[in-house]
């Protein structure tokens, strides 16, 4: 008797272990997302967790021993780190910031000595030393505070897609923090031969140390 045509067959259901895994999510959609998040946290919520980021960054021995620290100047969706720029004087540390440098279209890191009266709107409107600060050398940097839109635990940051400030710690031989919320934490962050790792991850309620992460997950 002729067999019934059944079709084409389907092929056969995969395995757990031949399971594709999740994609990592691309750049692009990673930074339309974590834009979203950002404009979602209150202002209230962002005061009080940059309060606590301040005082878990305080308690850390990289903190209190660095002599020289980057900090930025954030935007106003970031943790603000900014009370910490007098505290850092007041203990005789050398404090600087990124300053933008129009004929290399580059940042460099300049000196200020009075946080406010030595700063104003730079490039893209972001607050930056003025010209009569001194530069300073980012090889002499002990400790790099770093803004992002993402991170993961691995040290892999998603910054705003520009390049500036992977070519900034692409310069710098000193500790590097990247500073987010709890929510700009990605399980994994994608990463280019560029991109530049972190040393270590500050949020409002965890301090990362990157190579501890990383040799747990092995």
């Amino acid at each position: 008797m002729a067999r019934a045509d059944r079709g084409p067959a389907r092929p056969a259901a995969k395995s757990p272990r031949q399971m594709t895994p999740n994609p990592v999510p691309p750049k692009a959609e990673l930074r339309r997302r974590f834009r979203a998040i950002l404009r979602g946290i209150p202002a209230a919520q962002r005061a009080a967790a940059s309060a606590q980021s301040q005082a878990l960054l305080r308690r850390q021995k990289v903190w209190k021993e660095a002599r020289s620290i980057l900090f930025y100047s954030p935007l106003p969706v970031e943790i603000d780190l900014s009370p910490l720029l007098a505290e850092a004087m007041a203990e005789g540390k050398t404090v600087a910031l990124p300053r933008f440098v129009a004929s290399s279209g580059t940042y460099e890191a300049a000196q200020v000595s009075h946080p406010w009266r030595d700063c104003a709107p730079g490039q893209f409107g972001i607050v930056e030393p003025a010209a009569r600060c001194p530069s300073f050398p980012l090889m002499r940097l002990d400790l790099v505070l770093t803004p992002g839109l993402g991170f993961d635990v691995s040290g892999r940051r998603l910054g705003r897609g520009r390049g500036f400030y992977d070519r900034l710690l692409a310069a710098i031989a000193g500790a590097k923090c990247g500073v987010a919320f709890d929510q700009q934490i990605a399980g994994q962050i994608p990463a280019e031969t560029h991109d530049v790792c972190m040393n270590y991850i500050l949020t409002p309620t965890r301090w990362v140390d990157v190579s501890e992460s990383v040799a747990e997950s092995q």
